[in-house]
């Protein structure tokens, strides 16, 4: 017994220090009371301020009638607090505004109409109740009367540079129509028709004037208040670095046009899968790609730095403040 006595000294100390351990980590647990004091403490809700001087495509918003402030208040709040929903919208403006702003442009379409295609669609491929689809959400009428080709196996809807130009020929159209670029955003969301008969019935001559269907009284002031919240994010808590955002796609064009019986080879001939084929190319929806006679098609073939993605990612800056007055 008188061997091992040496050790007593050392399993007391151990005992005293395990004895201390359990009852600090006891007393870091808190009770019920000391939970909910810490959430009052720790936690907080703001109002985000809402803008007093905004216009829609150089039109003012008359922000000093109760019920357009109001409006805009609402759906500030909405894409302020619904944070991932937001974050996504950043992340993929990132990659398509370049794409769309200088076909706008080009088109002499006001730049803030960017935010309508985002508002439409997130910059998603998505497909309504309706049948609309693509970044634009036109429908598949609307799409065959501006020239775009929809069938079984090809849906220009989902091409985003045409489907911008088709986009930008309506918004012309319905301008000359409507003569004022807020009429004509609400006339993206209910029609021309349903706008010009509304005007009629309310002898109203601005949007603001107007009591329309739910979706469409929403429609505009979301558009204005995606526009507040891009302009000045951190005034709204987004405070994003470039590198947060989705790169832009980099890619060369390869011109076909003869059929392609099999997509997948095409693919592999250029050293990728048939998924990163349809990932740059979603307009393509089979196996194959048909012979349209004297017609080409443009197929984006990725370069080979899309292969390193987190390289890409990482050679963007880390400043903060990409979109907004930074921005410009």
């Amino acid at each position: 017994m008188k061997r091992y006595f040496w050790i007593f000294p050392f399993v007391v100390i151990a005992g005293v220090a395990l004895t201390l351990f359990v009852r600090s980590t006891e007393s870091g647990r808190p009770g019920q009371e000391d939970y909910y004091t810490g959430f009052k403490r720790d936690y907080r809700i703001y109002s985000p301020e809402v803008p007093r001087d905004i216009d829609f495509a150089g039109e003012k918003v008359p922000t000093d009638i109760f019920y357009v402030s109001e409006n805009i208040e609402r759906e500030i709040l909405v894409n302020t607090y619904w944070h991932s929903n937001t974050l996504l919208m950043f992340k993929r403006a990132n990659r398509w505004f370049p794409v769309i702003e200088p076909i706008l442009k080009k088109n002499n379409i006001p730049d803030d109409f960017k935010y309508l295609a985002l508002v439409e669609s997130a910059f998603s491929n998505v497909t309504s109740p309706s049948g609309a689809k693509g970044f634009w959400q036109i429908l598949k009428t609307t799409g065959n009367d501006y020239g775009l080709e929809i069938n079984r196996q090809i849906d220009e809807r989902f091409n985003v540079e045409k489907a911008t130009r088709a986009a930008c020929e309506y918004l012309n159209d319905a301008y000359k129509i409507l003569g004022n670029w807020t009429l004509v955003a609400a006339a993206y969301n209910m029609g021309m028709g349903g706008v010009k008969k509304q005007i009629a019935v309310q002898k109203a001559s601005t949007y603001y004037q107007m009591s329309l269907n739910s979706e469409t009284s929403r429609y505009v002031y979301r558009i204005i208040a995606v526009k507040a919240i891009f302009s000045n994010p951190e005034k709204y808590g987004f405070y994003l670095r470039e590198k947060d955002l989705f790169p832009p796609l980099q890619y060369y064009i390869v011109e076909v046009d003869t059929t392609i019986s099999d997509l997948a080879a095409f693919a592999a001939g250029y050293n990728i899968s048939y998924k990163m084929l349809k990932q740059l190319n979603p307009w393509m929806l089979t196996y194959y790609l048909p012979d349209v006679s004297g017609k080409k098609y443009k197929i984006k073939i990725p370069k080979d730095i899309m292969k390193d993605y987190f390289h890409l990612r990482d050679s963007m800056s880390n400043e903060v403040g990409i979109f907004g007055d930074k921005q410009k």
